[in-house]
């Protein structure tokens, strides 16, 4: 696999230096790109960075995860139009552990492995340096005048609106070459990768490298992905979409991707998949023959939410949205979660009901017209039935007496009733 020929077709390749694919093709190498532990989970803004060291794994190369413990205490500016908050060594470390648990699902750390993954933190050498020993190794290499002429520091210097920028976030150029430095002697890296941002920062750190020891080192970017209509990739109205299923559940993951534009799935299952290029261009051209049936969208959910969580996850997702469709089965409600299942029913009515009233038996009419307000009368109830259209838990309703008990409870606590063909209620039992 020619890793640089796989990025190109998939539009993953946006800066690259001179000799970098001779370099591939010639060797084995070492490549990292560096991640900000800001936070305890990945996001999906975070996972083209990581198909790249995928992609570069699979090419037979080696890849380095850096964790920016060291960096992640300053503040990337790339990008930034203010300085962010500072973070502690103990919830930096705790960040690492939990990103490379979430890392382990797509690259391979096996001892065993001659390309293994390796995963390394910037802090356990940047502690060991004093700021006089920091300025005086490092320092001296990089002028002012080079550090002054990337575009991260220039925008931030020049926009009226800003606040200007620390010395701190200034030095974070030096900080990061001083990563690559280290890699390169350490671990013979040869290579760092990151989004376009970045270039100003790899680029110092190639420079680094020449004027310390004369070696020669290579940087490589991909695009900032964004959507179709121009507007920033992977965030919702209620933020981040995180790799964390605490965070954003599976569920809401799989819809994501369920609900990008038919523009956007074309240019992701490129990007966010392994699925090889003929396949992709199958898929396409089926999409294009029934945009209705959202062939890329369902299959682009189904490569990352598998990918990212579980076959199982994925299938609990795919039940969990058929509820609303009218597919859903009184079993898919049983096996769902309770977080999903609140997601699913989010905004819907809710009634409570005193446990011991269900312990105890209560007949399908009184639940819907005397301890909620679903329907408007015992009348009403009966109509519905006569007529098909109560529904409890996903199961037609045959009686308006029928007895409904502790049994029915989902998740111990719910009962789901569908009154109609669109209309949910919950009633919560507590």
């Amino acid at each position: 696999m020619n890793f640089i020929e796989e990025l190109k077709w998939r539009g993953m390749l946006h800066d690259i230096m001179p000799g970098t694919e001779e370099l591939l093709q010639r060797e084995v190498t070492t490549g990292y790109i560096g991640f900000d532990p800001t936070a305890d989970s990945l996001h999906i803004g975070h996972l083209v960075q990581v198909m790249l060291l995928v992609h570069f794994q699979r090419a037979g190369h080696v890849p380095v995860v850096l964790v920016g413990g060291a960096t992640g205490m300053i503040g990337d500016p790339s990008g930034k139009s203010e300085e962010r908050n500072l973070i502690d060594e103990e919830t930096l470390r705790y960040n690492q552990e939990a990103i490379k648990k979430q890392l382990m699902r797509f690259l391979d750390f096996s001892p065993e492995r001659p390309n293994r993954a390796i995963m390394v933190n910037n802090y356990d050498w940047m502690k060991d340096y004093s700021f006089l020993g920091f300025i005086r190794e490092i320092g001296k290499h990089i002028t002012v005048n080079y550090m002054m002429a990337k575009d991260s520091v220039k925008k931030r210097l020049g926009s009226e609106a800003g606040e200007g920028m620390s010395f701190t976030e200034f030095s974070y150029q030096l900080v990061q070459g001083t990563d690559f430095l280290h890699l390169y002697r350490d671990l013979g890296c040869k290579l760092q990768m990151g989004g376009s941002d970045q270039w100003g920062n790899i680029v110092t750190g190639t420079e680094l490298i020449r004027r310390k020891t004369g070696g020669e080192a290579f940087a490589l970017t991909c695009p900032l992905i964004k959507k179709a209509d121009g507007s920033k990739f992977g965030k919702t109205e209620s933020g981040n979409v995180w790799l964390d299923p605490a965070k954003t559940s599976p569920y809401r993951f799989y819809q994501f991707w369920l609900n990008v534009s038919d523009a956007d799935a074309e240019q992701y299952i490129k990007i966010f998949t392994l699925l090889d290029r003929d396949e992709i261009d199958h898929l396409v051209a089926e999409h294009k023959k029934s945009p209705h049936e959202r062939i890329l969208q369902k299959r682009l959910a189904e490569e990352v939410t598998v990918m990212v969580h579980s076959r199982e996850e994925y299938q609990n997702a795919v039940g969990a949205s058929q509820i609303l469709f009218g597919k859903g089965t009184t079993e898919t409600l049983k096996r769902m979660d309770e977080a999903t299942f609140l997601t699913v029913f989010e905004g819907v009515p809710v009634y409570d009901v005193d446990r011991e009233v269900v312990s105890k038996g209560i007949t399908a009419t009184a639940l819907c017209a005397d301890h909620s307000q679903i329907c408007s009368s015992r009348g009403e109830v009966r109509r519905l039935v006569q007529g098909g259209g109560l529904s409890i838990n996903k199961t037609k309703i045959e009686n308006p007496e029928e007895t409904v008990d502790t049994s029915y409870l989902l998740n111990n606590k719910y009962i789901l009733v569908q009154k109609g063909r669109k209309n949910y209620y919950l009633i919560r039992v507590l």
